[in-house]
């Protein structure tokens, strides 16, 4: 009898048990299936949102545009938007350049966020060379107007990251560094302002123009581009702007690293010259050596620049350090002293990539 009631026990135990592995196992599945379809609905909720946010990129309130573009920037780097880009990309571009001809100068810079994005999501091809080749002109004529400085920050800054991505040969990317090329360094005309261009502007120029510059065979630019450029950084060497310093000695470095001076002269070993040809070219070769010795000198100067009242020492130690790795690099370019020769290319790309984090 007392064997009988301990099995009759131990059945309701054993009974008890399975109830509660049951229910454990069906709150489990209850609970996987809401947090699943609380993450669709999360989701869904995300393409709506965004597809409400194109919507009020053609609302006629420039606040309301200047909101939904904040909301699609932030959405973009809080996660891919690949789906949404497949249905929508042809809308979300022509918009945001109906924003860049358009808008404030806050709107133009939020628009040229978004182009970039749009293009670092796209990826390479033929999305991404669609987004350069329809920038190309809104986004000159936006330069070629001289708006407000963070305006043009924003898009030279997109113009570096759409040519970056959707270049396709030498000739798209010369086309970007041409149009920069003009913001620092402008042709005056009808529809050009005069106004001095801000050291901070020139800054971001060489900075983006000098990215772009890593991409290209030294063959592919013309040798009067090199030879203006090389002239231009130098007197940008004379200012008082540090960072604007830095960035003239760096690009000064890469366009000796990539280009000999016979790129700088043209065809100056082609035997076919003529002897007034030679002769130009000679000439030509002259100069060349002229301006790299005094970028030299102008280098040894600011790697040893000693601190003044009034001088951040910060700035100063940036300014020091950098010049002392361009310095070691054109000694060994130029008279072959021995040092660690490290590529300007890299110090480029290095500061290009603090440039472009935000991206």
């Amino acid at each position: 009898m007392g064997k009988r009631n301990s099995q009759k026990k131990n059945a309701a135990m054993l009974d008890s048990d399975d109830t509660d592995s049951i229910s454990s196992s069906s709150s489990s599945v209850r609970f996987t299936n809401m947090v699943e379809l609380g993450t669709e609905e999360r989701e869904v909720d995300k393409d709506t949102m965004l597809d409400q946010w194109l919507d009020d990129l053609y609302e006629k309130r420039g606040s309301t545009r200047e909101k939904a573009l904040t909301s699609i920037i932030e959405a973009f780097n809080s996660s891919l938007q690949h789906e949404f880009i497949e249905k929508k990309f042809a809308t979300l571009l022509h918009q945001c350049l109906t924003s860049v001809k358009k808008g404030s100068a806050k709107e133009v810079a939020l628009a040229s966020h978004a182009i970039g994005l749009l293009a670092l999501t796209t990826g390479p091809g033929e999305k991404a060379q669609e987004i350069l080749e329809e920038s190309f002109s809104p986004i000159s004529e936006a330069l070629r107007l001289r708006p407000e400085m963070s305006k043009t920050s924003s898009l030279l800054e997109c113009l570096a990251v759409i040519t970056f991505v959707g270049g396709e040969g030498p000739e798209q990317t010369e086309k970007s560094m041409n149009i920069m090329w003009q913001v620092a360094h402008p042709k005056l005309g009808t529809n050009v302002s005069s106004s001095k261009t801000p050291p901070a502007v020139i800054t971001m120029v060489v900075s983006a123009w000098s990215f772009l510059l890593t991409t290209l065979d030294g063959w592919a630019l013309n040798p009067k581009t090199w030879q203006e450029s090389v002239s231009y950084f130098s007197t940008l060497l004379d200012k008082d702007d540090r960072l604007l310093r830095i960035a003239a000695g760096e690009a000064l470095a890469l366009i000796f690293e990539i280009g000999s001076l016979e790129k700088f002269c043209g065809e100056a070993n082609v035997s076919t010259n003529t002897p007034i040809e030679e002769g130009k070219d000679s000439r030509n070769l002259m100069h060349m050596h002229g301006l790299r010795n005094k970028v030299l000198g102008q280098v040894r100067v600011f790697a040893a620049e000693a601190s003044s009242k009034g001088t951040a020492k910060k700035d100063l130690n940036t300014q020091k350090n950098t010049f002392r790795d361009i310095l070691d690099f054109l000694e060994v370019f130029c008279h072959g002293k021995i040092g660690k020769k490290m590529p300007c290319n890299f110090l480029v790309i290095r500061n290009a990539l603090q440039l472009y984090k935000s991206w």
